[in-house]
């Protein structure tokens, strides 16, 4: 008898123990590795570069969570919207802000990572200054230089 309580004690103090944590302890949060939302600026860029070479390239944008893009406000009662511009706040002054930065580079910022990555880090800095959309990375999409 006494040998039967000292193999089912410890099963059951096992099996307790780990039915209790894995009741009691929360379970293991995975923090999204892109909180925000992906926009995309609608229409590619062309710029002139230096040397008489040109760009041509796509920007996305994250944004910050609780940053809206707009749209279910710039669509509402509005089904036929052919709209030329995004529907982000403040995009008109975003576009300017990547075209004054890319215009005038050197081919070879655009073809470096190390380039377009201190551009990105250029034109978050300057959303971020220079409008109120909230934003937390920039990223090339594609691009083509000439």
């Amino acid at each position: 008898m006494k040998k039967k309580i000292l193999i089912i004690l410890p099963i059951i103090l096992l099996g307790g123990g780990y039915v209790a944590k894995a009741k009691l302890m929360p379970a293991k949060v995975v923090k999204p590795k892109i909180a925000g939302e992906i926009y995309i600026l609608p229409h590619q860029f062309m710029c002139n570069l230096q040397g008489g070479h040109y760009a041509t390239f796509t920007i996305a944008l994250e944004l910050a969570p609780g940053q809206s893009d707009g749209s279910s406000a710039a669509t509402a009662g509005d089904t036929s919207s052919t709209s030329v511009v995004g529907t982000l706040p403040e995009e008109a002054v975003i576009r300017a802000i990547i075209t004054n930065l890319i215009t005038n580079q050197t081919e070879n910022t655009l073809v470096t990572s190390s380039g377009r990555i201190g551009l990105q880090q250029q034109i978050l800095s300057d959303i971020k200054t220079q409008t109120d959309v909230n934003v937390d990375q920039v990223y090339f999409t594609d691009v083509a230089v000439q």
